[in-house]
């Protein structure tokens, strides 16, 4: 049973101060975690926002040493260890001090998978899906296991499973490539890679820097290790080639572990039908490939969920899937125009899978802070199904430079009010608003989610009036 378990912890690194960078959620819950077992710890943000203030305040109350609005980099350079929010570059100044004073500079997720010990875990990663297949896989192990969770990149940090009074057995675990990078102990019972796709290159100098951090997600692979890719990716094949430990895959292409049988339009895993297509609830071939995925990883992951009974009980969840939020999220028809909320697509290759599956001519909106991508991998989609492109935010010249010859461009300034009213006044009745920006919200939001619920209240209550 996975408890919290302190003497798993390294003993250099309970010599002195901790140091925790970052106090949004994986900060907070992972300073929570280590005062625990005692840890003197010292937690800083370089925000002062009224929330962080808060977070602080209440951090002090439980004995941690907590700072907003910057750090003190001398009492950094001198901690026993270091742990990283995944939001934290590797350039910012607290991390540069640590690997100068040659300190140990950890994950979240480390710090957590050393207080449970015993916890069997399904770790995701990829450029793109690893969300909805995380999802997919917790919402499977919930069907077989009482307690299960979901956890990491996700939204709910790994040490809020260990602070439980009893913490889960099994974790559906989504990895971020910043998350891997900073996570040396990662040895899951099995390992998906969904996708690979030029990412974050606004963060990393080159896509084989950004491909060497997925690639970490293999760095502890032995004989006995389990691993899930995409067969339809050649990238990820090329990655997985020579990782020791057995093999397996999924394709919405041809015949493999788990696949799609177009001929039956079943989803066949590990040889035996699972269920037909028409009874997944989610749109596009990319869900499916997500559900071929979740399925096969938590079958692979313990022989007692290939029993018939378990079967049953994956596909019954599965029948019962429902799309994320923010992901091509349909929030209503108005006035003959369909507005879709995709804000968690922040990368060119998740705004084309988008755009793929879109049968209306769209209105496309794009922008925030650029992550380094051409926008011209879009034109294909584009020109089928583009009425328009509103540019929006810091990226905005970028996008109307490589598109404007391809598709009508309108770029507007930094008010999400007025891109929204660029939307209505160009939409016609029978088109789709389609908020999948292909960049960070960073530029105007704090995140994604805040992104995609104002394009709903907006899109919803009408507050942008024709201009």
């Amino acid at each position: 049973m996975a408890r919290a378990s302190a003497p798993t912890l390294p003993g250099e690194w309970l010599r002195g101060e901790i140091a925790v960078v970052g106090l949004a959620r994986s900060g907070r819950s992972v300073a929570r975690l280590l005062a625990t077992i005692g840890a003197v710890v010292y937690a800083s943000d370089a925000d002062s926002s009224a929330e962080l203030a808060e977070t602080a305040a209440a951090l002090r109350g439980q004995g941690i040493d907590a700072q907003t609005g910057g750090h003190d980099l001398a009492r950094i350079a001198r901690a026993s260890l270091v742990v990283v929010s995944p939001g934290v570059p590797p350039t910012a100044a607290p991390v540069e001090t640590a690997r100068k004073a040659k300190g140990v500079v950890v994950s979240e997720v480390e710090v957590a998978l050393r207080f449970l010990p015993a916890l069997a875990y399904i770790a995701v990663t990829g450029t793109n899906g690893k969300t909805t297949t995380t999802v997919l896989t917790g919402q499977l192990l919930q069907a077989l296991h009482a307690r299960a969770a979901t956890a990491g990149n996700i939204g709910t940090p790994l040490s809020e499973v260990a602070l439980a009074a009893t913490p889960a057995d099994w974790v559906a675990l989504e990895m971020s490539s910043f998350q891997l990078h900073d996570t040396p102990s990662i040895a899951p019972r099995v390992g998906v890679l969904t996708n690979l796709a030029p990412n974050h290159l606004d963060r990393y100098e080159t896509v084989q820097d950004y491909y060497a951090d997925k690639a970490l997600l293999f760095r502890n692979a032995n004989d006995t290790s389990c691993w899930v890719t995409n067969a339809d990716d050649a990238d990820v094949q090329i990655m997985a080639a020579h990782m020791a430990g057995r093999h397996r895959r999924f394709s919405v292409q041809r015949r493999s572990d788990a696949f799609l049988d177009r001929s039956t339009a079943c989803l066949i895993v590990l040889g035996e039908p699972l269920m037909r297509r028409d009874e997944l609830p989610l749109l596009g071939a990319h869900n499916v490939a997500n559900a071929l995925a979740a399925a096969l990883a938590v079958m692979l992951a313990d022989q007692a969920h290939r029993t018939p009974a378990a079967r049953a009980a994956i596909a019954g969840a599965l029948r019962r899937a429902r799309g994320l939020e923010h992901r091509l999220e349909a929030i209503g028809e108005i006035d003959g125009v369909l507005w879709i909320n995709d804000s968690k697509s922040t990368n060119v290759a998740s705004t084309l899978v988008a755009l793929r599956g879109m049968t209306r001519p769209t209105v496309l909106l794009l922008g925030g802070r650029h992550k380094g991508e051409p926008y011209t991998d879009l034109a294909p989609e584009l020109i089928r199904v583009g009425r328009a492109v509103i540019a929006y935010g810091e990226a905005a010249p970028l996008v109307e430079r490589d598109l404007i010859h391809l598709v009508p461009v309108t770029r507007v300034g930094s008010s999400f009010d007025e891109v929204i009213a660029t939307a209505r006044r160009i939409a016609q009745p029978g088109d789709a608003v389609l908020l999948s920006p292909a960049c960070s919200s960073y530029d105007m939001f704090d995140n994604y989610e805040e992104r995609g619920a104002e394009f709903k209240r907006l899109a919803r209550g009408g507050h942008c009036e024709q201009r």
